[in-house]
């Protein structure tokens, strides 16, 4: 096993990843999307998700952090969006670290939300900043 391999299981031996039905179906979640701005663009996004850079995420979303979004808390279930479920689950991991215990991510990222034939909106929407 690679060192990566090894990093990303340890990350998601923490996470209660979701199948992208099963995201679809939860009401209450902040969907967080850290894709490329070209990824968002050209694929799309799903409506009402928030578009936070990853460079930035751990500021915009530290629960009692100065820099944080506005609209959840710390028991807020979060859930991390990339292109295919990969980065998501580290990033997820780090959002555990600064206080959001219900941090997740979804399993196929949106790529496997698309292909599970759910909802997307145009893409284009401006990051958090």
């Amino acid at each position: 096993m690679s060192k990566v391999d090894a990093i990303l299981e340890e990350a998601r031996s923490h996470l209660k990843r979701l199948e992208p039905h099963e995201l679809h179906a939860l009401g209450d979640a902040l969907v967080v999307d850290i894709r490329p701005a070209h990824n968002r663009l050209a694929e799309g996004e799903i409506e009402n998700s928030v578009v936070v850079e990853r460079i930035v995420l751990e500021w915009r979303l530290d629960p009692a952090g100065d820099w944080r979004l506005p609209g959840f808390t710390a028991d807020t279930t979060v859930v991390v969006v990339c292109n295919e479920g990969w980065a998501s689950s580290l990033a997820a991991r780090d959002l555990q670290r600064v206080g959001l215990a219900n941090a997740t991510d979804l399993v196929g990222g949106f790529r496997g939300w698309r292909e599970a034939g759910l909802p997307v909106v145009r893409g284009g929407s401006q990051p958090v900043v």
